[in-house]
């Protein structure tokens, strides 16, 4: 409605504006030649003292055509002494047309109008004599040849507006077809992915701007469809993660209700691994809860944190953990590495990365990082001689409860969470987090780079 309402004011502006303009160059040339025709009878009147019927006749015998259609000539007294009209002439009469009675006030007149048949133009002047008024000149003309053009011009510009108009009638009423049918789809496919039905897609027609619309909504769905697979997948990783250790305590504590005169030492061995289910149960919890902090982006503030004092700790933390499992646990840290981060996520990062290594190292191995500093970069590298990641697993790894061998996590008591714990903290504090096979021999390299914050180089 908005381009038509502009058309119809384009066309009124076709229709109007022409035809003023043309109508106002018919004025002033009609003005100027009646104006030329008036002064050229007031040229030949001009040497008489006084006008009578008599002289003016005998003037106007040496004037040529004029053009105009009347002419009248009229003493001090607005009395007609000579007009061109031969039927229904007004010689004797009296005429006191506005045009007369500001000419013998001694200003010109001139005026032009039309009246939708024909241009009329009416003119008057003073005849002076020694700088007194002795009549005045009369001219009217009525101009019908020049209307009819004029009329001609207006009816060809209503032609073409109603042709114009035609057209853009039909062109808006085929756009608007196609405009509401692209629209009308794209909104039918809204209203079906704001129903659940993620995997709909709208058709993508064009390189227009509604095709790259579109595209960004196929390309939002894509993304809404994989944030609710995701979505469901962690909520039925979770519920079975979190099924299994309370499926055990039942279990354990049925055999205790249901076994009577069962020895302590037997009642001490389920208690004590209803206690592991237990830990097994809060450690689950407990990363469940962080990764919800870091999804809904409620982190605490960052400030410069020294790691290697962190790392100290975690390897202090660590190393009985590693000394039962006969892990061989080292590292080496640069001290001038100081990370815009927390304790808490610093601490986070080298816990799950290192005690990762050392559940999946086999006896007698060893897991060793480092903490260096590269340029404007605070590097972490934990390297171990595990059993490894096959290469089809590689891209899944930092996904939340995927597993690379399920009955071997479970049985080193993982969760599955902890890369994902890593990977998200990393992202969070704007760094990124690589795996690699190692290096020469069996295991995994995980290499964190981290921005290093101001004033961590000076130590």
């Amino acid at each position: 409605m908005s381009y038509i309402l502009i058309i119809v004011a384009v066309l009124i502006l076709l229709n109007s504006y022409p035809l003023l303009v043309s109508q106002n160059l018919v004025f002033r040339s009609k003005v100027t030649a009646m104006s030329g025709s008036v002064k050229v009878i007031e040229s030949a009147l001009s040497g008489l003292e006084e006008l009578t019927e008599e002289n003016v006749s005998q003037a106007m015998t040496v004037v040529e055509e004029t053009g105009v259609s009347r002419i009248m000539i009229t003493d001090t007294a607005g009395r007609v002494l000579y007009d061109s009209r031969e039927t229904g002439s007004a010689v004797g009469l009296y005429a006191f047309y506005t045009e007369i009675v500001q000419a013998l006030s001694g200003d010109d007149a001139f005026f032009c109008s039309y009246d939708g048949e024909a241009f009329l133009s009416r003119g008057a002047c003073p005849v002076v004599y020694h700088n007194q008024t002795v009549g005045a000149v009369y001219a009217y003309e009525y101009d019908t040849e020049q209307a009819e053009l004029f009329k001609n011009l207006q009816t060809n510009l209503m032609r073409i507006s109603g042709m114009i108009a035609v057209l853009v009638i039909l062109l808006s009423m085929v756009l608007s077809r196609m405009l509401t049918g692209r629209i009308s789809g794209l909104l039918q496919a809204i209203r079906q992915v704001r129903e659940g039905a993620y995997s709909h897609r709208a058709e993508e027609k064009g390189t227009d701007e509604i095709a790259q619309i579109t595209a960004e909504f196929n390309s939002l769905t894509d993304k809404l469809q994989t944030t609710e697979n995701t979505r469901r997948r962690f909520v039925s990783d979770a519920s079975h993660e979190l099924k299994t250790p309370l499926a055990g305590i039942r279990l354990l504590t049925d055999s205790i209700l249901q076994t009577e005169n069962m020895d302590a030492e037997t009642v001490r061995e389920f208690v004590t691994d209803i206690g592991q289910e237990a830990e097994r149960l809060s450690r689950i919890t407990e990363d469940l809860l962080r990764l919800t902090r870091l999804d809904s982006g409620a982190i605490q503030r960052a400030e410069p944190v020294e790691a290697a004092p962190v790392l100290e700790r975690v390897m202090r933390m660590l190393r009985m953990v590693a000394r039962e499992k006969e892990v061989q646990l080292s590292y080496c840290a640069d001290h001038r590495a100081v990370v815009m981060a927390t304790e808490d996520d610093i601490h986070q990062i080298f816990y799950n990365l290192m005690e990762n290594g050392i559940k999946y190292s086999t006896r007698g191995g060893f897991v060793h990082t480092e903490l260096t500093v590269e340029e404007q970069v605070v590097v972490i590298r934990v390297e171990d001689d595990g059993v490894g990641i096959p290469d089809e697993d590689m891209n899944h790894i930092f996904d939340r409860f995927y597993r690379v061998d399920k009955m071997r996590s479970r049985a080193v008591g993982g969760t599955g969470l902890g890369l994902s714990i890593v990977r998200d903290t990393v992202l969070r504090r704007e760094g990124t987090i690589e795996v690699a096979h190692r290096v020469g021999g069996q295991g995994t390299v995980f290499t964190v780079r981290l921005p290093l914050a101001e004033g961590g180089t000076e130590a």
